[in-house]
């Protein structure tokens, strides 16, 4: 019984690796395979006409990454969360907002880090939305 343990646990964990690693590849993706599930500005989907309060927009100087969602803020209707990820799937932060707040926060890129990152931002009430950068 043991075994069988230990291999479901490795079998977990390989698939979980497997699925992390893989989402870059999915946010490249995203017009063909995730349509009407992630948002792009050039893939508004369900929600066109929405992209220029929804796409986050980033600027970076030098290593800072700034993101801005140019959307108004209201109690039934906000933007709830930014995150940058690198293109391997590194995690480099996430801002969470009320409706009090303005959607905007920063970050810092790895020294040297050069390549595609990804810029997210989320409204309760039209969805998920991604701009892809590179550096």
């Amino acid at each position: 019984m043991h075994d069988r343990r230990d291999f479901l646990k490795t079998t977990v964990a390989a698939a979980s690796v497997l699925a992390i690693s893989s989402i870059p590849q999915a946010f490249a993706a995203a017009p063909p395979m995730y349509t009407n599930v992630i948002y792009t500005k050039d893939n508004p989907g369900i929600w066109k006409g929405k992209e220029g309060s929804h796409a986050p927009e980033v600027t970076v100087t030098g290593s800072k990454v700034a993101i801005v969602t140019k959307h108004p803020m209201s109690d039934k209707h906000f933007i709830v969360r930014h995150t940058l990820v690198l293109e391997d799937g590194t995690y480099v932060g996430a801002t969470t907002f009320t409706p009090a707040d303005k959607p905007e926060s920063s970050y810092e890129l790895p020294a040297g880090y050069k390549g595609k990152f990804y810029a997210t931002s989320f409204c309760n009430q039209h969805d998920f939305w991604l701009t892809e950068t590179v550096v």
